[in-house]
């Protein structure tokens, strides 16, 4: 994530434009790293939170107003006597650094105007919100930093501020190729990591976005850079500088297959391949809400889902052992049918044998040459010739029953399969309700007493449209399905599935009309997409009309055999709008 220097410009020009000028109406501290400001200016009321946790620290804009506890508490308090009806009369950012200073204006207890400072550091463990007199000496703060803490800056009432400068770098903004390329020259690390290291506010994603500008190898050591390529590199620099000196801002979400994985407030090149994709938004605050929003979804999905993937990976591990063992058991009978050659042939030649024999060297009729059998001494030909009968019988049964075994968990490993895949396209909590309910149904989860009330199911399948005006509908797990192939497709609707692999029933309802080529290629990317090769370049899909599909017999939901169909090869994605 990309909370640096050049986000917060972004975030400073959204706020002057916004809030200077604006009237403080309220204060509130939800959580107890976290304030919540409602301001008004030009007739519009804005809620801004503003969060310094250690682990997501931010600051946006919201139309959502969160509770607050009865008693605020002590630095909420203070921050309302003294600024609850202030003035925000000047918002600046120091250099590029990760700090947001908000100058108030407002009344004294005497009716005097006063100035306060509010100052926001947003510099991941070390975020903080920091209340100050007009000459910088510190009235309070969010959190308290003592000398027992931190070496560098005491955080406490009475203290003078000062942003702390643990390394010497330098400013992006107005650094001079001079100087820019001695910082480089004493620096013995790769190229990407060094432009972070060695300059203010400059993000590891924006050091690898500069080498990828300038078409310089990031892993490259900064002190062997050239004259020439520091004098390129620097040139980079100052361009994307201009940009934020002027407010040319571009704030976008970098998505890899429909998750937001980098965020910036320039555009990011070097994210490239089709795997990627670019949305840009109207402004940082939108972003930093919908990038947050998302993140915090995909991970309590993911937490929501553990407990299910834990039962379903154990079961598949014990099943792919099991599923070894029998084949290695299987494997072993391919020798039986020698035990019936050699009984015959001991019935035949067995009357050569005196008694006492280990072995009989006899005409194999079967190939024509020349075998040797082994004997048990102690036995005739004619017990022999049943101990191999009884062997081959034993080895015969064994492997009818095996193929038998296998066959059923080879299902069971398919099964789980699909389930693992339906989880891994899970994007709410609602989706969990069918796969968990799939489970119990199976065994792999033990059903509790519910007074005979069943989940409530609210998931539904997803929702495209095509390009030329065909619904497609997608399948989350394989209750949607088979509820998908067998009750909404009808006869002439088309049916998609990757090949060979776990995925999803795509079904592309035909109404009627005849199916474009592209509408064909669309539905193959996203059943590809929605299948366990989705991180494969290519995935071959199979379609065919929905008529020739038919439920497997005895079958897990969702599982059906099909004979005569086409197959195309996709490129795993989402080219379609989604609906629904």
């Amino acid at each position: 994530m990309a909370f640096d220097g050049i986000v917060i410009a972004n975030l400073v020009k959204d706020l002057k434009e916004k809030l200077e000028g604006g009237k403080i109406n309220k204060i509130a501290q939800p959580e107890k790293d976290e304030l919540l400001f409602t301001i008004k200016n030009n007739r519009e009321t804005l809620r801004l939170l503003v969060s310094v946790n250690a682990s997501l620290p931010l600051i946006y804009f919201t139309e959502k107003n969160k509770p607050s506890p009865l008693t605020a508490p002590n630095f909420c308090m203070l921050l309302r006597k003294h600024i609850g009806t202030g003035r925000i009369m000047k918002i600046i950012q120091p250099g590029l650094e990760r700090v947001i200073e908000f100058q108030i204006e407002h009344l004294n207890e005497l009716g005097d105007l006063c100035q306060k400072r509010l100052i926001v550091e947003l510099m991941g463990k070390h975020s903080n919100i920091i209340f100050c007199k007009e000459d910088g000496t510190i009235l309070d703060s969010i959190k308290h930093i003592s000398a027992q803490v931190s070496s560098v800056r005491e955080v406490l009432p009475g203290r003078s501020y000062f942003i702390p400068q643990t390394t010497e770098k330098g400013d992006p903004l107005h650094i001079t190729l001079h100087d820019f390329a001695g910082l480089m020259k004493e620096t013995p690390a790769p190229l990407q990591k060094a432009l972070y290291l060695k300059l203010t506010g400059i993000s590891p994603i924006i050091g690898t976005e500069l080498c990828h500008l300038s078409s310089l190898d990031g892993d490259h050591l900064a002190n062997e850079l050239s004259e020439a390529e520091a004098t390129h590199l620097h040139r980079t620099l100052s361009l994307m500088m201009e940009d934020v000196l002027h407010g040319n801002f571009t704030p976008n979400i970098i998505y890899r297959q429909g998750e937001p994985v980098e965020f910036a407030s320039v555009p990011l090149t070097c994210f490239e391949g089709n795997d990627y994709e670019a949305r840009s938004y109207d402004s940082i605050s939108l972003l930093l809400e919908s990038y947050y929003a998302e993140k915090n979804t995909l991970t309590r999905i993911k937490q929501k889902s553990v407990d299910l993937r834990k039962i379903v990976q154990t079961a598949l591990e014990r099943n792919y052992k099991k599923y070894d063992l029998q084949m290695k058991q299987l494997k072993d009978t391919e020798k039986r049918d020698k035990y019936k050659v050699w009984g015959e042939l001991l019935n035949t030649y067995g009357y050569e044998l005196t008694g006492g024999e280990k072995e009989l060297k006899c005409l194999n009729y079967y190939t024509g040459q020349e075998i040797r059998i082994p004997l048990d001494p102690q036995l005739t030909a004619q017990e022999n010739s049943q101990k191999f009968f009884e062997k081959y019988n034993k080895q015969k049964r064994t492997c009818e029953a095996l193929t038998e075994l296998t066959l059923e968990t080879q299902k069971e490993v398919e099964h789980l399969e699909s389930i693992s895949t339906a989880l891994d396209i899970a994007l709410k909590e609602d989706d969990l309700v069918q796969i968990k309910e799939e489970l119990t149904e199976y065994g792999y989860i033990k059903r509790h007493y519910t007074g005979g009330r069943k989940p409530k199911i609210t998931s539904k399948p997803f929702h495209y449209v095509s390009s030329d005006g065909f619904h497609i509908y997608v399948g989350k797990n394989n209750y949607q399905n088979e509820e998908l192939t067998f009750k909404i497709a009808t006869g002439n609707d088309w049916w998609f599935h990757a090949k060979g692999i776990p995925g999803s029933h795509v079904i592309v309802k035909t109404e009627g009309r005849e199916l474009p080529d592209r509408t064909f290629e669309e539905a193959g990317a996203l059943a590809a997409y929605y299948s366990r090769g989705r991180n494969n370049d290519k995935v071959e899909i199979d379609y065919i009309q929905k008529k020739h599909v038919k439920k497997a017999a005895g079958g897990a939901p969702g599982f059906v055999i099909y004979h005569t169909n086409y197959s195309l090869l996709a490129e795993p994605g989402i080219t379609v709008e989604e609906i629904g």
